[in-house]
């Protein structure tokens, strides 16, 4: 059975930085990444990346985020640095099977605001 556990989210101030992790398991996986929702919209996309390093980014986070893989862990990373109150959202990490299959994490909470 496919699982993937999320952790890292929180408070954090404006200009602060924050690392989100998702560990994934049950599958070997190729494409990974991340979505968000905030309050009152809808589900986009902030990063993917494959099983061999390439990379994609919502233009609102190119240049602040960065995403990252451990394939040996199946862990994918979020680096999120300059936060800002409007990268507030839940995060919800996702990990295609190299089956075809989706599977979504539970989604972790990021405020920022001072």
């Amino acid at each position: 059975q496919v699982q993937l556990v999320e952790s890292g989210g929180g408070l954090v101030q404006p200009g602060e930085s924050l690392r989100l992790s998702c560990a994934a398991s049950g599958s070997i996986f190729s494409t990974m990444g991340w979505y968000r929702q905030a309050p009152g919209k809808g589900r986009d996309l902030v990063a993917t990346i494959s099983s061999g390093g390439s990379t994609n980014y919502a233009d609102s986070v190119k240049g602040r985020f960065t995403i990252s893989r451990d394939n040996a862990k199946n862990t994918v990373y979020l680096q999120m640095s300059s936060l800002k109150p409007e990268d507030t959202a839940v995060y919800s990490c996702y990990a295609r099977s190299t089956m075809g299959s989706l599977s979504w994490g539970q989604g972790t909470q990021v405020t920022v605001s001072s």
